[in-house]
């Protein structure tokens, strides 16, 4: 098989985040592996995310992927390909990859999540192992594992917020929190609508005191990365995520994209140099 049959790319890159991946930051000998494991990321989340695709379609070539990054066959998947002769360069684990999988074949089959914790539970497999990998690549220590977990779960959520209208109409998915929506006297029919109504409001907000909660957690990464490069790295997502989540509680996401600006970005680069002393 080849890529324009077992990959259906987006068009999306590293450019479209919320935070830097594989960026001048981190060093140099790294910034390939980074953006192996991002390509290949990318390449099954936009299987998993396909409208086109029938469910077991996607779960085929997301199956198909795993084999090969675990050295099953040869063709399919250029992007597993490449990323499981990274990790044998590297010498890291394909344990987090395997995880990140996990998740885009949730996402195949499963359209709805009913409380804060399942959505969290999700984030273990859809967000953490990206912080684990590149936290693995730098020969990090495992106790920064816990920060980042919590910072990479925030950001995954942040999108989710950002996302949440255009999610509904596309895919038919909503990870908004059933219950938490039904307690504030909303639906996910309320994301339908052009702007957010009163309870939809109300849950979005919930959402981001949780996501509020992991950034505090996050906050403590920088200090127990060893790597200056991956500490200045690190202390600019947190800043992001922080800017991000206060965007969301004045922005309406159904109304308009609520995004990061250039300045933004520039800021929070700026206030994270100081780990570079």
């Amino acid at each position: 098989m080849t890529q324009a049959v077992w990959e259906t790319p987006s068009g999306k890159g590293r450019s479209d985040e919320n935070f830097p991946v594989g960026s001048f930051l981190i060093r140099p000998d790294l910034r390939p592996h980074v953006h192996a494991f991002y390509a290949f990321a990318r390449n099954a989340d936009d299987i998993g995310d396909n409208p086109a695709l029938p469910p077991q379609t996607k779960l085929d070539r997301l199956n198909r992927m795993a084999a090969i990054l675990q050295g099953s066959g040869e063709e399919g998947s250029p992007t597993a390909s490449a990323l499981r002769e990274r990790l044998k360069e590297s010498g890291t684990t394909s344990r987090h990859s395997l995880d990140l999988l996990h998740a885009f074949k949730q996402d195949a089959v499963k359209q709805r999540y009913r409380t804060w914790d399942e959505l969290y539970d999700y984030c273990r497999y859809s967000a953490m192992p990206v912080g684990r990998h590149v936290l693995d690549l730098h020969g990090e220590s495992r106790n920064t594992w816990e920060p980042s977990d919590a910072l990479t779960a925030s950001l995954q959520v942040l999108n989710h917020l950002q996302d949440c209208g255009k999610d509904l109409e596309e895919m038919d998915r909503c990870y908004l929190p059933e219950d938490d929506l039904a307690r504030n006297g909303s639906s996910v029919a309320d994301l339908k609508a052009s702007y957010a109504t009163p309870g939809l409001r109300k849950t979005l907000d919930g959402l981001l005191d949780h996501v509020d909660r992991l950034n505090r957690i996050g906050a403590d990464l920088p200090a127990r990365v060893k790597d200056k490069r991956l500490q200045v790295e690190t202390a600019m997502i947190v800043a992001l995520a922080c800017r991000l989540s206060k965007r969301l509680r004045r922005g309406d996401p159904l109304a308009t994209r609520v995004k990061l600006s250039k300045p933004d970005f520039a800021l929070s680069l700026l206030g994270s140099l100081k780990w570079s002393l």
